[in-house]
Order: C-alpha cells, then sequence, then structure tokens
C-alpha cells in the first residue's frame, strides 16, 4: 500500500492578488507641477548662457576676421615726394587698428600733389578715415567734401576744424592752412573722429 504524502505547496505571499498602491491624484499632479516650474524656471538662466556665448563667439570671429596693415612704407614714400610738410595721425591708443594705407606718391614727379590716406577700425569697431593732400581737388578729399554741409567748428588738439555732414550722413572734420587740406570721417561716432583729428602732427619720420 502506497501512502500518499501532503502535497508540496508554495508558500502564500501576503501580496499575492493584492491590489497596486493608489497613487494620489493631489500628489501626481504637484510632482508635474514642480518638474514644469524647475523647467520654467531653468530656461531663463539657459538662455542668457546661449546668449553670452554667442556673443563672445561673435566678438573673437569679428577680431579674427580684422586684417590689419603697417603703413610705415606707404608714409615714407609720401613723405619722401610730397612737397609740403607731411601730416599724420600719431600716438593714438592701439585700439584703433590700421586696416589701409595707399598714397599716390609712386606716381608723383617732382612738384606734383601728393594725397595720403590712412583708414582705422575704431574701438568700438567703425571706420575713420583720414585724408591729407596739397590738392584740393583730390579725389579722397571731393569724394568726402563735395555736397557736404558745414555745421559749424570746433576746437580739436588746439586746432580749429570746420565740421561737415557728408552726403552719407557721415561728419567729417577738416582743416586748411598753407594749401594743406586735412580731413578725418567715417562711421565712427563723433568723438572717435576727434580723437583721431587730436592726434594728427607732422611726420618726423
Amino acid at each position: 500500500m502506497t501512502g500518499v504524502g501532503p502535497t508540496s505547496q508554495r508558500p502564500h505571499s501576503p501580496e499575492d492578488g493584492a491590489p497596486p498602491p493608489v497613487v494620489n491624484p493631489a500628489i501626481e499632479r504637484a510632482n508635474r507641477l514642480n518638474a514644469a516650474n524647475m523647467l520654467r524656471s531653468m530656461l531663463p538662466l539657459v538662455l542668457i548662457c546661449l546668449v553670452i556665448v554667442w556673443w563672445t563667439t561673435f566678438r573673437q570671429s569679428g577680431d579674427a576676421g580684422v586684417r590689419t596693415v603697417d603703413p610705415s612704407s606707404t608714409v615714407q614714400l609720401a613723405a619722401a615726394r610730397a612737397g609740403y610738410p607731411l601730416l599724420l595721425p600719431a600716438g593714438l591708443d592701439e585700439d584703433y587698428l590700421v586696416t589701409s594705407a595707399r598714397t599716390d606718391a609712386g606716381n608723383a614727379g617732382e612738384g606734383d600733389p601728393v594725397t595720403l590716406q590712412i583708414g582705422y577700425l575704431t574701438p568700438s569697431e567703425e571706420y575713420a578715415g583720414f585724408v591729407v593732400s596739397d590738392d584740393p581737388r583730390a579725389d579722397p578729399l571731393a569724394t568726402v567734401l563735395d555736397g557736404a554741409e558745414e555745421q559749424g567748428t570746433l576746437d580739436v588738439g588746439g586746432q580749429t576744424w570746420t565740421r561737415s555732414t557728408t552726403e552719407k550722413e557721415e561728419t567729417a572734420l577738416s582743416r586748411e592752412a598753407d594749401g594743406i587740406t586735412v580731413v578725418v570721417t567715417g562711421s565712427a561716432s563723433d568723438e572717435e573722429l576727434a580723437a583721431v583729428a587730436a592726434a594728427v602732427e607732422p611726420y618726423t619720420g
């Protein structure tokens, strides 16, 4: 006779068949609101960081794209051929970058007029142009002064300059003495143009 032993059974777990825990709707909604509020509070900070990164990159790329030149050889040529004491800005702050320099002295014979032009990128990243010539009808002078409206005079660096508004609606500072005309003009502010004008002095080599 074969005996029948007790049937093997898995221990009953109290969790078997238990319903899932009930989450309070108010708590669930509060959690969602907290997450949304956190995202909204971080958004302005993220935007500010993005703007700072963009501006830094923009300024660096702008500076890297500026091509500066050494005007020394151009100035020396103009001084050697000019029949007058050459004038030019000297001692400007290093933030004024020379971006162009040209003269017609290379084609000038003895006694011919000589014109010198120097272009600057100012600290505010605007343009300031300097022109000096003993030809009152030289193209660089005529381009600026023809059609310009005089707005009075002002003292800059101990010299009297005429302030005009050009046809481009830019300020032009000019003065004439002993047959030599000097002009400072460009998109730069009046203060930066005045700084260039105040630095004009005889070239000493």
